[in-house]
């Protein structure tokens, strides 16, 4: 017998194996090509981003952000319901005989109300520049806004008590938030300034074009904000003779900001504060030119309690700068509104010369205290603005058979987006979110946000040069994806990036540099299918 018939049959079928490796014959004797073995990502099918949470009926609603966690027990969902109310309410200025309960507002703010800033819990509408007009002033129907502090001597390099917690330093009478909306009489100028608040704001854009190497064009525009017409300088500007504001001085730093998307926020906070430390690389010691850091902050919750270290790991915010979900909302509410609340009980503008004017010129009663002594709003009406925040329903994702959705996910582990957008987490399964006991609906969940919650350098195209704790003037907080694809849905003026400047998510990644500068070069080096196919992934989320 042939030697080679006397083998095993598990011999004969590695042979079958080996010449099927190299090529089989095609029907005219030539060898056919080999087809590559494509591997994808383990996330490449995943549909439930957010776990058990996660909701499969609302992702081509307007209103696919606004749909409760779907594992809250019928007592959470009241809970949750009462919530989604208050985030809707709209304050008023105080008194309001009528509806005690809804006033407050001011004197200075940016909106009257929680959806104005996070529409239909998206993002807010982008502000937009007539063709015919050089810039536009920012009024009641934007959500995006200024933060502003004084430049330190030198970077704050460690939080202590000394130094505030490496925390902004306030513009002196005016704060660290600029509140361009005021109540009638807010200013003592009001007759020429009425309902204007510390003062007004207007955008720009610049424009350039980014070309890629296929001859492909796209537009970018970076805005660019205007401060004016402070209310401790009627009229005055930047180009003044004699610049005398506190706001207008060449050391005061200035940041823009636009609200953010509100759902999925509690299954952030339940993720493990070890599963995001132990991504933090800030000697980049892989040598992947990534190197994300924590932001450690001020935390209003343990300095209520008492703790005589008040600081917890930055979560929320572009610049990782809230610890919780509570101090993020009540802060907001506070800050943004100007509604004061049990963690935050004084008025954001208290001891500055326009609140104490204010207060001497209209006798209303706004010391950010209600008529029964307490803070303006509630511990009941806080809690469930809160957990409404907590536990909006992360959306489903879509179309994960399509080829392009697949490849483009393979492109995005190929350009290690991976290596800040960290595609999953598990949350605990014990234990407290903002010092309240946590819904059982968060714990334990495999989610997948696509963040690693750090901070990172992004280049100098997006910079703002405003520190924010330990955050400097380049690092923002990596942005979570899941739910992306839906934002232009819910809210189709809605933009991208830390001030809405993106009107594309293409947009958007060419904008990354720094850290993410190799990963933007390499998307650019990609064939125009590939760039759509990319995108197409992110669409999906």
């Amino acid at each position: 017998m042939n030697k080679l018939l006397r083998q095993p049959y598990w011999f004969a079928a590695l042979i079958g194996l080996s010449l099927s490796a190299c090529g089989g014959s095609g029907d005219d004797g030539t060898s056919e090509p080999v087809q590559p073995v494509v591997t994808y990502p383990s996330y490449t099918s995943v549909i439930a981003l957010g776990g058990d949470t996660t909701t499969f009926d609302a992702n081509s609603s307007g209103h696919g952000f606004s749909t409760p966690s779907v594992n809250l027990t019928e007592d959470e969902l009241e809970l949750h319901l009462e919530g989604d109310a208050n985030f809707e309410a709209s304050f008023t200025t105080a008194p309001n005989d009528q509806h005690p309960e809804l006033d407050g507002l001011g004197p200075v703010f940016n909106n009257a109300d929680c959806n104005s800033c996070h529409q239909r819990d998206g993002r807010n509408s982008t502000p937009i520049v007539a063709a015919t007009e050089t810039r536009v002033k920012l009024g009641s129907a934007d959500g995006i806004f200024l933060r502003i502090s004084k430049a330190a001597a030198e970077p704050c390099i460690a939080g202590t008590v000394d130094n505030n917690y490496c925390a902004p330093i306030k513009v002196p009478d005016f704060g660290d938030q600029l509140f361009h909306r005021g109540v009638l009489k807010a200013r003592a100028d009001w007759q020429d300034n009425s309902f204007v608040g510390q003062a007004d704001v207007y955008l720009s854009y610049e424009r350039h074009d980014v070309v890629y190497s296929d001859g492909q064009t796209v537009s970018l525009k970076k805005p660019v904000f205007e401060v004016e017409n402070p209310y401790d300088a009627p009229g005055e500007t930047k180009q003044s003779a004699n610049v005398t504001s506190n706001l207008l001085q060449d050391d005061v730093l200035m940041g823009w900001r636009n609200g953010m998307p509100v759902f999925g926020l509690g299954l952030l906070e339940a993720i493990p504060e070890a599963s995001i430390l132990a991504n933090v690389d800030a000697d980049d010691s892989n040598n992947d030119n990534i190197s994300g850091r924590a932001n450690w902050v001020f935390d209003a919750i343990k300095a209520q309690n008492g703790d005589v270290t008040p600081v917890s790991l930055g979560r929320f915010g572009w610049k990782a700068n809230t610890p919780s979900v509570r101090v993020q909302s009540l802060g907001a509410l506070r800050g943004d509104i100007g509604i004061t609340n049990p963690l935050f009980p004084d008025e954001s503008v208290l001891g500055t010369s326009l609140h104490d004017s204010y207060l001497t010129r209209t006798g209303f009663v706004d010391t950010g205290e209600g008529v029964d002594g307490a803070p303006e709003a509630s511990a009941e009406f806080s809690d469930a603005v809160v957990f409404y925040a907590e536990t909006l329903a992360v959306p489903a994702r879509r179309n994960v058979d399509d080829s392009d959705v697949r490849e483009g996910a393979r492109l995005f582990e190929q350009l290690n987006c991976s290596g800040c957008h960290t595609p999953s987490f598990v949350t605990k399964t014990s234990g407290d979110i903002g010092g309240i006991a946590m819904s059982d609906s968060l714990k334990g969940q495999t989610i997948y946000p696509f963040t690693d919650m750090l901070l990172h350098d992004m280049g100098e195209g997006l910079a703002d040069g405003r520190p924010d704790f330990l955050a400097d003037g380049n690092e923002w907080r990596t942005r979570p994806l899941w739910g992306i694809g839906l934002t232009q849905t819910v809210n189709p003026q809605a933009g991208f990036l830390h001030d809405g400047r993106a009107a594309t998510l293409e947009e958007a990644i060419l904008w990354h540099g720094g850290e993410a500068q190799q990963s933007t070069d390499d998307f650019m080096a990609l064939s125009q299918d590939e760039r759509s196919q990319l995108v197409t992934f992110l669409m999906s989320l």
